[in-house]
Formats: structure tokens, C-alpha cells, sequence
């Protein structure tokens, strides 16, 4: 590792979990609304979660997370924070590991740790938890997939590897294999590739038209979250940057909306996340004040005025239940080496997350069918 990356633990000081200790406690929590939208949130839920916050042990688990080996490595005008987990093998494939919004990288922790025969990088991105922000400039997706890359490259010294990423990070996950194939050895993908907004004007092909009309029309009642953090982001930063219950609320909608669990029953959720696995996301969020920071790329980089080039490297791509009706034909027109398409039966927006050993094998099936690891 190159001397670039310093050695990092959390420690939390203990003002500042009294601090939350004591909002949570005065919170008030508005009743539910009786004809309001469906939702992952409801009034009884949230008390709930917050009573679970309130008691929750932190020091236990800040031991957990201690205990994979964490790293601050400067790249460019911002300091990215990953978890660094090293293979006993030293030949072992190489996977850079990528959130998107509203997690962080502890959700994905679990999957890291299923797979001991790679090393695996678990990246914060800039903005998010331990990460700094840029200091400078927009957050776009050809810059993040370059600081990603140099992390991988120049910081760690990985010559080829695997990259994954969700969400935010999807469009990152793309660029940096269709960018840099002379070190992307592959491509694992469960939030496939979307074509621009140009692009989509010009599809004809039935099965993709109806897709994106879908989107389109659930974008309309469920989108509104986006459209907040793309033009008030400071506004509702400090709302939820002073209310833990708000933060909590904000975050845990998402994870339950998006997660693989049956609409209209929120704790249904926890069976694929457990609720210390929430808990600490909103931790994480709340200790770091980084809600704001975490909205920049709704704001500054939402936008993708230009096709992507497409993808040359190889590519496993396992389409998650959210997007359960995503055409093969696009994947098999961007990814141009393609070795795997499936349909996931399980496992929705936060699928590494959510079904860790499921999509561990999947990572393993494929670096094996690259010739990275032993038949």
C-alpha cells in the first residue's frame, strides 16, 4: 500500500453521542397524515426506531466496524476514506466496492466479508461518512470515477481489478470500466446501465420504451426526494443535519422503499437489513455531518448531458427487483462482452446488501470464469 494511505479507526467522542443521546430523547414525532402517500415511514415505525437508537449500543459496534481495517488516503483535493480487506492469498483478484445514496460503505461490509479469496475495497465516496467532500469543483461522474480509480491504482497499487457500484455510484461503475479497460479486468453490475436522456428520445424497441415509461411514471409520486435534494439541498441539510429523528426518518424511507420487502409493511425490511445495520447508517450520517455533503451529487452532477462510452471490459450483469423489467437488449448493447445476464429472484436497490452471499457467489463465479481464481 502506497505510503500515500494512512491507518484509521473510529472513535466517536462521548459529547457527541450524549448530544444525540439527548435529542433523541425530547423528540416529537408529528402523527401520520390521514390520507397521506404511501410510504417506508410511518409515525409508529419511527418512534420505534428512534427508542432503538436511543438504547443503542455504538461502542459495540464502532468495534465491529474497527475491526476491518480502515484507511484515509488523499486523492487530488479530498481525503477518501476505505475499508481494506486483504486476502490471505497474495495472487488473490483485486474488487473495488462502491455505494451509492442513502447508504454508506458499512452496508456492504457483510458482502466484503464473504469473500476472503479476493482483496476488497470498500470505498467511502467523497462526501459520504469519512470522506471528505472535494474542496473544490462539482461532483461529476468522469471525477469520481477517476478518484476512484487512482485509489485503486496509484494508492493501492492494483494493476487490474473488479469494480461494483449501486446507485450514485452505477453511472461511476460504468465509467471507470469503459474508461480505464486496460485495468479493468471486469465488471460486476446490479444497477445496470441507463442511456442518456438523448439517447432514450431515440429507443423504439418496445420492451425498452415500456421500461422507462415505468420509471418515468413512478418517478412523478416517489420522486420528490431527488427533486429536493437537487434544488434545496442546504435547506433540507439543515433540517435534517440538527434532527436525528428527521435523519433518521430521511434515510430509513429510502432503504425500506427500495429494498426487495413488501410494499406497505416497513419493518418487512429488517429481514434483509437488521435494524443495527440501519442504525448505523443513520449514525454514520449523523456523527459525520454529512447529509449535505451526501446530496452533491443530486445538485451538481445529476445530469448526464452526453452519452457514456460504452463497455468493452467483461461483464456480469444481475438485474435487481426494482428494475425487474430492464431489457436485455440494452445490456447486451452497452456491455459489449457480456458473459452473464439473470434476473435476480431476490435482492432489490441495496442488493449487496441485501443478499450478500447470494451476489458473493456471483462475484466468485465470475472472477473464476476470468481465470482470476482457481476452478
Amino acid at each position: 500500500m502506497s505510503a500515500a494511505a494512512r491507518p484509521f479507526r473510529i472513535d466517536v467522542p462521548d459529547d457527541v453521542l450524549a448530544d444525540l443521546r439527548e435529542r433523541l430523547a425530547r423528540r416529537r414525532i408529528p402523527a401520520d397524515s390521514p390520507r397521506r402517500p404511501p410510504s417506508g415511514m410511518s409515525a409508529g415505525y419511527l418512534d420505534d426506531l428512534a427508542r432503538s437508537w436511543l438504547a443503542f449500543d455504538w461502542r459495540e459496534r464502532e468495534r465491529w466496524l474497527n475491526a476491518h481495517p480502515q484507511f484515509i488516503a488523499e486523492i487530488g483535493d479530498a481525503s477518501i476514506h476505505f475499508a481494506h480487506l486483504r486476502s490471505a492469498r497474495p495472487d488473490a483478484p483485486a474488487l473495488l466496492v462502491m455505494h451509492g445514496w442513502p447508504h454508506t460503505y458499512a452496508l456492504q461490509l457483510d458482502f466484503a466479508d464473504l469473500l476472503p479469496d479476493f482483496h476488497v475495497v470498500v470505498a467511502s465516496l467523497p462526501g459520504f461518512a469519512f470522506s471528505s467532500p472535494y474542496r473544490d469543483g462539482p461532483v461529476t461522474d468522469p471525477r469520481l470515477a477517476e478518484t476512484m480509480h487512482r485509489l485503486m491504482t496509484e494508492v493501492l497499487g492494483y494493476e487490474r481489478y473488479l469494480t461494483y457500484g449501486e446507485d450514485v455510484s452505477a453511472y461511476v461503475n460504468d465509467l471507470i470500466a469503459a474508461t480505464y479497460p486496460e485495468h479493468v479486468a471486469g465488471i460486476l453490475v446490479a444497477h445496470a446501465h441507463f442511456p442518456s436522456a438523448a439517447e432514450r428520445a431515440e429507443l423504439v424497441e418496445p420492451d425498452q420504451v415500456a421500461f422507462f415509461a415505468r420509471l418515468d411514471a413512478e418517478r412523478e409520486p416517489n420522486g420528490a426526494y431527488g427533486h429536493v435534494q437537487a434544488t434545496r439541498p442546504d435547506t433540507l441539510a439543515a433540517a435534517l443535519g440538527d434532527s436525528p429523528t428527521g435523519l433518521l426518518a430521511w434515510l430509513v424511507e429510502k432503504l425500506v422503499e427500495w429494498s426487495d420487502t413488501p410494499p406497505g409493511d416497513p419493518a418487512a425490511v429488517e429481514a434483509r437489513i437488521s435494524r443495527d445495520r440501519l442504525l448505523t447508517e443513520a449514525m454514520l450520517y449523523w456523527v459525520t455531518d454529512s447529509i449535505g455533503t451526501s446530496f452533491r451529487p443530486y445538485f451538481e452532477g445529476a445530469d448526464q448531458p452526453e452519452p457514456m462510452p460504452p463497455v468493452d471490459v467483461p461483464a456480469s450483469v444481475h438485474i435487481q427487483r426494482h428494475e425487474a423489467d430492464y431489457p436485455e437488449s440494452l445490456a447486451r448493447s452497452y456491455y459489449r462482452d457480456l458473459r452473464v445476464f439473470e434476473r435476480l429472484e431476490e435482492g432489490g436497490h441495496f442488493t449487496v446488501a441485501e443478499v450478500p452471499a447470494a451476489m458473493a457467489e456471483r462475484a466468485r463465479a465470475f472472477a473464476r470464469g476470468l481465470g482470476m481464481l482457481p476452478g
